[in-house]
């Protein structure tokens, strides 16, 4: 799993400083078929997650806050994060993964990303 270090010369110091948290953290991370990693992509308005199997490079189950339930939920950003957790949980229990690697992707453990951990967390993942 390849992840570009090369950041073009408009990319921001943000950015890029994310990028290698996230390459440091791949590194250490990843996911089997028992203990898949839970991937986490955040953007300005929306969370998306993912469980990923790396050894067979096929996503076991997923949830973001673009589907219609969660999108139908009115809350914040963060309550909605906390709603996505638990729906990806319970669509990985469903497919039969009761533990997960949590995989940040190089954004801090605050905020929307907490928040999801522990929807996940009350849904019935170990991690």
């Amino acid at each position: 799993m390849a992840i570009p270090l090369k950041a073009g010369k408009h990319t921001a110091v943000k950015t890029a400083s994310r990028q290698r948290r996230q390459v440091r953290g791949r590194k250490k991370i990843s996911g089997s078929a028992e203990r898949p990693r839970l991937v986490v992509t955040r953007s300005t308005r929306h969370v998306f997650v993912q469980v990923v199997d790396d050894l067979e490079g096929k996503t076991m189950a997923s949830a973001s806050t673009m589907e219609a339930d969660v999108r139908a939920f009115e809350a914040g950003k963060t309550a909605k994060a906390r709603k996505v957790g638990e729906l990806v949980a319970e669509r990985a229990r469903a497919v039969g993964v009761e533990a997960v690697v949590f995989d940040r992707a190089g954004n801090k453990y605050h905020g929307r990303v907490a928040a999801l951990a522990e929807g996940a967390r009350e849904g019935g993942l170990a991690f």
